[in-house]
């Protein structure tokens, strides 16, 4: 049976392992020097080499004939765990056996000793796929391990990796490999295996694999029954980067605002069942490609994957759009990939989102008049201004904001006004439009302060923000506890990804807002007496 190249060619010492050299040089050295851990966390993107690095430091450690850190691959040992036929090596895939039972498995087969090695080692493959009660069992044994086991972690998502465990074992972190080393590598498979492979087939496999091995070996693989000689054209008709005229054609409508031909494009591409999802991450890559052109045109070359005959079509492209609407395209379409996974019609998604790309100039519909969305604002802040509670209006003189920042014990210091505050007019100051969202989080950390915020506003001038409320109470919150202060001044930081100054003012007076207390308390007192009443009657 055909073995793939991959499998067939998946190093087996450490001087196999390509662009690692950081990890594996230390790895031999502690193999030499017995000094190795009891448990370690590979980690980093797909095809870098951690499953074949945990599978060589495996063997290492179990090789009675172990050579300068390597596995002497000749032992009995070694082909047995070449083999998988060395039951004191166990490899488990987490992402088909996560459940809490089949680590409890593992600690009680822990506590028996190896059969022929020095080490019983437990290689666990995609380890964060375990679900939490199977990571509280793990860390038992992890803790406190018997002194023959040893435990080899791999992961391509640490952040899903619980701090309790990743901190009881030495961390590695995979870089991608270079194009450079995938080029070398593939020219001396293809070699090993009589395939004939030009120089430009290479460095495009390096290119399109994306930093990873596995998956360069396998593209070359799937080149080598397409054609004799394995060059550029050749790759990129395997791997189907060729005849994309659509994408093109589907930018250049976008950098002209021409709505009807990118959904005609759209449309066809989807009558001959083409996968919007791919269409989108294909449009993506591509403008990742024209902004890199325009922002670092020398060095664009090396950065960007693509057939030489395509690269003119980007420069076109680059010099008829600017770059700011290019990031904004980006942002548009990375939101649209990540709603399509969640809605039930993906093509009304991306129809939408092209719609949203041309910016539909081409329609007849007339400008909004901008004046008309000014003077209502200005009429909607003349009414928060004025706000009534009950009987009582508000003065028409406003109190002088108060500075309210407070320093958080996580900062060393407090924001600084980068403008000076007492000669800030109204036109200098720009409404705060996330403000409403800025109140919902706060509801999350302080709903008392929020509660106090209720019908304010806010507006912003260089980084400070004036906050303009209803509710007194909210200036004595803040004066009786710096830990409003210090919450909100975080909530805003989140929302808005800027620490502010915040300064605040109150539109009612300490005279009216006990006023407005006192009657209140009055009205719910005759509304008790009047429910009174009626249940005697």
């Amino acid at each position: 049976m055909y073995k793939a190249l991959y499998r067939k060619w998946r190093p087996m010492t450490f001087d196999d392992v390509i662009s690692q050299q950081h990890i594996t040089d230390t790895l031999k050295n502690q193999i030499t020097g017995g000094k190795t851990a009891h448990a370690y966390l590979f980690t980093g993107s797909r095809g870098t080499g951690k499953t074949t690095c945990a599978r060589i430091l495996a063997k290492a450690v179990s090789c009675r004939n172990m050579k300068n850190g390597n596995p002497c691959l000749e032992c009995d040992i070694c082909h047995d765990a070449d083999n998988g036929s060395l039951t004191d090596i166990v490899e488990i895939d987490a992402a088909s056996n996560n459940g809490v039972d089949d680590i409890r498995d593992l600690r009680d087969a822990a506590v028996y000793t190896p059969e022929r090695s020095a080490y019983k080692i437990y290689i666990i493959d995609e380890v964060h796929m375990l679900s939490t009660s199977a990571f509280n069992a793990l860390l038992k044994i992890m803790e406190e391990p018997p002194p023959y086991v040893m435990f080899i972690l791999a992961t391509t998502e640490i952040h899903k990796v619980p701090a309790t465990i990743a901190s009881r074992c030495q961390r590695y972190d995979f870089r991608r490999i270079r194009p450079k080393d995938i080029a070398s590598r593939l020219e001396y498979i293809a070699g090993q295996e009589k395939l004939s492979l030009t120089k430009d087939g290479a460095e495009l496999i390096a290119k399109l694999a994306d930093g990873g091995m596995r998956d360069a070996v396998s593209l070359l693989d799937q080149c080598s029954v397409c054609s004799e000689v394995i060059n550029a054209e050749t790759v990129s008709n395997a791997a189907g980067i060729a005849g994309r005229d659509y994408l093109y054609e589907i930018l250049d409508a976008i950098s002209v605002s021409d709505t009807a031909k990118a959904l005609s494009v759209t449309g066809n591409l989807y009558d001959m069942s083409k996968d919007l999802t791919r269409l989108c991450e294909e449009l993506i890559t591509q403008l990742r490609n024209i902004m890199l052109i325009q922002v670092s045109p020398q060095t664009a070359g090396n950065l960007i994957v693509c057939m030489p005959e395509e690269l003119e079509k980007l420069n076109d492209l680059a010099k008829k759009t600017n770059l700011e609407k290019i990031m904004d395209s980006l942002s548009v379409l990375q939101k649209c990939r990540e709603n399509m996974s969640k809605v039930m019609n993906r093509r009304v998604e991306f129809e939408m989102t092209l719609i949203k790309l041309c910016g539909n100039k081409n329609n007849t519909a007339q400008a909004i008049d901008n004046s008309e969305i000014y003077d209502k604002i200005k009429q909607l802040e003349n009414k928060i201004n004025s706000v009534s509670v009950g009987n009582y209006s508000a003065p028409k003189q406003i109190a002088q904001p108060e500075i309210l920042t407070a320093n958080s014990p996580a900062r060393d210091t407090e924001p600084v006004p980068n403008i000076d505050i007492g000669k800030v007019k109204n036109d200098d100051m720009i409404p705060c439009s996330r403000w409403d969202e800025i109140v919902e989080e706060l509801k999350k950390v302080k709903p008392d302060l929020a509660a106090a915020l209720d019908g304010s506003y806010a507006l912003t001038a260089g980084n400070v923000i004036f906050i303009t409320a209803v509710n007194r109470f909210f200036i004595q919150m803040f004066k009786k506890n710096k830990d409003y202060a210090v919450s909100l001044g975080d909530t805003i930081n989140k929302v808005l990804g800027q620490r502010y100054v915040i300064k605040a003012r109150c539109t009612t007076s300490i005279e009216e807002q006990k006023s407005m207390a006192e009657q209140l308390i009055q009205k719910a007192k005759d509304n008790s007496i009047e429910t009174a009443v009626d249940n005697n009657q």
